[in-house]
Formats: structure tokens, C-alpha cells, sequence
């Protein structure tokens, strides 16, 4: 039986809601055609157990698996307003991020069809987002429990950790032609998850810029060194003039982390934060 049918009566009067640029619409009834843009938008619908009312997705998505046959609207190059109109969705979700609320937010308004903007600056706007889902998809007690569940798995973390001494940390989230890196920044749902998970930062003053030198990272000696993706790369990386005498190297705390899980503000960040955590504090994340 689909999810809607299930619900209580009263889940479908009208909701109002205020989003993440202080609009404020109403929804007349819970949504049943929903497009949501970018990865994180899906997985938190999803992670509500609404992915049948998945219609469209963006070619950059790649979870859950029972969505990758939707309709796509759009990807690198932009978002086609046409393509969102044709699938006849009752809401839109979208982010500030690669322009599509500049892009979606005033056709669809001009069309009447409902969107709504989620900010996904820190790991709290997450759960944030999700119970506001909840909301306007009809299922606000669904959404409590979900963002409940996440909150407690922090919890669990922190009390673990709680305590012993956070190692400076660095992570590398990708390489710029220019020989810079970037690293991930205090502020960020990516650097909330860090700090949650018992580590601090190495590289101060990295709130306002994500782009650094490697001789700044080499100068920072991290007691840890995460790169966000493959082992091939963190190997070659490291593999380069003076990398290999840093102390996160010479410690064998070098590691790879999952970009999907640190880099898309979802709920997979969770299992980020769970996984730093024991690359962070291995002997507090026993079982």
C-alpha cells in the first residue's frame, strides 16, 4: 500500500511552512509528484520512506537505487523548467547550490506549483530539513522519529568520544588544476561531521577559504589526513615529495573517507560521522 493512503485524516489539511529564504507557502495537501534536486534532497525524501513519490531526479543522483529510473530534469549544465512542468509535480525541493534556486524558484512560483529551498550549511540544518519534509509531506511524525534516530546515533558519538583529545585533522575533499586543494571547511555540514566526530581542525581560518597550498597542509603536519575518495589517489598523493614524512603518514592515519557520506549533506553524514569517529578515537568505537 503506498505511504499517502496510509495516512491519518488530518495529515491532509493544509501546511504552512517558511523555507530556507524566509518564504512562506502553503500546501494544501501532502504532495504526491515530487521532484527533489540534488542527491541530498532525494535521500532525505527517501530516508522518509517516500521515495515512491519520487517522479524526476537530476543525473547527478545515485541513491537510493529504486529512483535511478525517474525522469531527469536536468544536471551539469542546468535545470530544464520544461522538464520539471511535464512531470506535473505537486512540490519541487531544491538548493542554492549550481544556481537551480535562481533557476527553478520564480517559474514555478509564476506556475503555481509549490517548491520549497533547504539550506544544508551544517549537520543541525540537515535534521532540520528533514522534519520540515515530514511536514510538508503529510508525515510530521515520521519526520521527528527519522530526525530523532539521527540525532541519538550523534549522541551515541559523543558521548564516546567525549573526553580525549581531539587529533588535528585535515581533510582533502578534491585537487584544483592550479595545484591547490581543497580541504574541508569549518562551518560546513563536512566540518560539523569532523568536529562531532572528536577531531579539530589543523589549518585554522578555513571558514572563508576552502582552496589551500599542499606546503600549508605540509606545514600543519595533521596528526590525521583524510582524502575524500579513492585509495589510488590518496596514494598518489602521498606518495609525492615530503607527504610521506608528515606524522599522519608516518602514524599510518592517512585514510580515505566516502565522499557520499561527507560530501552530499544527507543522512548518509550520520555514517560519516560514525566512521570518522572511529578513525578519530578507533579504541571508544569498539563494539
Amino acid at each position: 500500500m503506498a505511504l499517502a493512503l496510509a495516512l491519518p485524516a488530518q495529515a491532509a489539511e493544509p501546511v504552512t511552512v517558511r523555507d530556507a529564504l524566509g518564504r512562506s507557502f502553503t500546501v494544501a495537501a501532502p504532495p504526491q509528484r515530487i521532484v527533489p534536486i540534488f542527491a541530498s534532497n532525494v535521500e532525505i525524501v527517501a530516508s522518509l520512506g517516500l521515495a515512491d513519490r519520487i517522479v524526476g531526479i537530476e543525473a547527478f543522483t545515485r541513491y537510493p537505487r529504486e529512483v535511478l529510473d525517474r525522469p531527469l530534469v536536468g544536471g551539469r549544465l542546468g535545470f530544464s523548467v520544461d522538464a520539471v512542468v511535464a512531470l506535473k509535480p505537486d512540490l519541487v525541493v531544491v538548493t542554492p547550490s549550481r544556481q537551480a534556486a535562481n533557476q527553478l524558484v520564480d517559474p514555478m512560483e509564476r506556475l503555481g506549483v509549490p517548491i520549497v529551498v533547504f539550506l544544508q550549511r551544517s549537520v543541525p540544518e540537515i535534521l532540520a530539513n528533514v522534519r520540515l519534509m515530514g511536514r510538508i509531506a503529510g508525515v510530521p511524525e515520521r519526520g521527528e522519529e527519522v530526525a530523532a534516530r539521527f540525532a541519538a546515533r550523534m549522541a551515541a558519538v559523543r558521548r564516546k568520544v567525549e573526553g580525549r583529545k581531539p587529533p588535528s585533522t585535515i581533510m582533502i575533499t578534491g585537487r584544483l588544476g592550479n595545484g591547490l586543494l581543497l580541504v574541508a571547511r569549518e562551518g560546513t555540514y563536512t566540518g560539523d561531521a569532523m568536529v562531532m566526530a572528536g577531531a579539530r581542525f589543523a589549518l585554522p581560518g578555513t571558514a572563508t577559504l576552502a582552496q589551500v597550498s599542499p606546503e600549508a597542509i605540509l606545514n600543519a603536519d595533521p596528526d590525521v589526513l583524510l582524502w575524500a575518495g579513492n585509495e589510488r589517489d590518496l596514494k598518489d598523493l602521498i606518495a609525492q615529495p615530503g607527504w610521506r614524512d608528515t606524522r599522519a603518514v608516518r602514524a599510518g592515519r592517512a585514510r580515505t573517507v566516502s565522499r557520499v557520506e561527507l560530501l552530499i549533506p544527507g543522512p548518509r553524514t550520520i555514517d560519516g560521522i560514525e566512521h570518522l569517529a572511529a578513525i578519530f578515537h578507533p579504541d571508544a568505537m569498539k563494539p
